[in-house]
């Protein structure tokens, strides 16, 4: 429930709620706070047990997880009905982009000269900038917006 929570906050908390209540009243003050954390939680799960009673056996597989758009979008990306794996597993996105990089540059791509070597990236695209070294007598751009 409160896997985010680190030691130096649960530290604070504790601080915080012993100033605030005070060593006296803290206890009780907890006995009251997991009562109404256990009270919602009753309610919670009645009310979800109420919902799939009154939706019937059509929809006894229903998760209320799969109200979260999230986890919707992945459970029917994971259904293979409609081919999504073949459609993944067949795009190779590193061949994709090495082709996109060599039609910008202007090179012939490996896949349509056969058999060129790759070089020494092993068949990566150097996807950095590199600066360009001006001429010795080029002035530098000009950037209105920088003066």
């Amino acid at each position: 429930m409160f896997n985010d929570i680190g030691a130096l906050e649960l530290v604070t908390l504790v601080v915080l709620a012993v100033l605030v209540f005070g060593p006296e009243k803290l206890p009780k003050v907890i006995q009251d706070v997991t009562r109404t954390i256990r009270k919602i939680r009753e309610f919670s799960d009645s009310a979800k047990q109420d919902i799939r009673q009154e939706l019937g056996p059509e929809f006894k597989d229903f998760e209320f997880e799969d109200l979260n758009p999230k986890t919707f979008i992945r459970k029917q990306l994971d259904n293979d009905e409609l081919g999504l794996k073949e459609i993944r597993n067949g795009f190779d996105l590193k061949k994709e982009m090495a082709e996109v990089t060599d039609a910008v540059h202007g090179r012939e791509s490996e896949s349509s000269s056969g058999s060129s070597a790759s070089g020494s990236t092993g068949g990566r695209v150097d996807m950095s900038k590199k600066p360009e070294t001006p001429a010795i007598d080029d002035r530098p751009p000009f950037d209105a917006d920088a003066t």
